[in-house]
């Protein structure tokens, strides 16, 4: 029998951060599983990198917004025969407005994509990184998991679980060959702040990083067994002081910053 091939794969792979992120695993010579909503998009990438890069990439498209999109996933790759030796749980939204006035099946959908699928994800792919006591996992929460954030309460509260679960898990592998790092960034130049009505926002105000800076981060911080990579000087200062400020204070103001700058 033909020895499995060992693959990347990387959730939310057709833009932003999971964008840059297939190229810095292309470029650093990992075979790819993209897995996304939009096929054209994929295609395009999957002919991109195995040009340029010589490696197999696979996609997969699929929704994660519904329950059965992890198990269809993980039950591809055995089919293909492909070992996910990394994961990469990238793919996540947002939303904006008051709770009262936000969509429920909008938000009951981002619970699905930012914390169900997620954890389904984990769960299959890091049964097999235990058999072979081999494997990585990415998971990408935010600086907002570190505290509560009126207007986008939903959103905070996702990647709270996120974080939590992750170092969670973290430390149950603790004396395995099996490494989990929660990467944390602060806004980012991609499309999450129009999917989130967000865009006029003042925390997405000023100077903010590219998708290619961040993911590079993330590559680098999943390679020195980081457990939890906050990018940014300033966030890793701030998430440093709220520790040691009234939560209701920290919740006042993060509902200032999220107010939109035209009011």
């Amino acid at each position: 029998m033909e020895p499995k091939k060992n693959f990347t794969l990387i959730t939310g792979a057709s833009s932003g951060i999971g964008l840059e992120f297939a190229r810095i695993f292309a470029r650093e010579g990992h075979n790819l599983i993209l897995v996304a909503r939009s096929e054209d998009t994929l295609k395009l990438l999957q002919d991109e990198l195995s040009k340029k890069y010589s490696i197999e990439v696979k996609i997969i498209v699929k929704d994660l917004e519904y329950y059965s999109s992890p198990q269809e996933i993980y039950d591809e790759t055995k089919r293909e025969y492909m070992n996910v030796n990394i994961l990469i749980n990238n793919a996540g939204f947002g939303t904006h407005g008051k709770f009262i006035d936000t969509d429920l099946d909008t938000e009951l959908k981002m619970i699905q994509v930012n914390i169900t699928a997620l954890t389904h994800l984990t769960k299959l792919f890091l049964k097999d990184m235990i058999d072979n006591n081999s494997g990585r996992i990415l998971n990408v929460a935010s600086v907002a998991a570190f505290q509560p954030g009126p207007l986008m309460a939903v959103y905070y509260a996702s990647k709270a679980y996120v974080l939590s679960f992750s170092e969670a898990i973290a430390e149950e592998l603790k004396g395995t060959k099996i490494r989990v790092t929660t990467l944390c960034p602060g806004p980012v130049k991609t499309n999450f702040a129009q999917v989130a009505n967000a865009s006029s926002i003042k925390t997405f105000s000023g100077k903010i990083p590219s998708a290619k800076e961040v993911a590079e981060y993330g590559y680098k911080a999943m390679y020195t067994n980081q457990r939890v990579a906050i990018h940014g000087l300033k966030y890793k200062t701030a998430i440093q002081l709220i520790k040691f400020i009234p939560r209701k204070l920290v919740t006042k103001l993060l509902k200032k910053m999220q107010e939109k700058r035209n009011k």
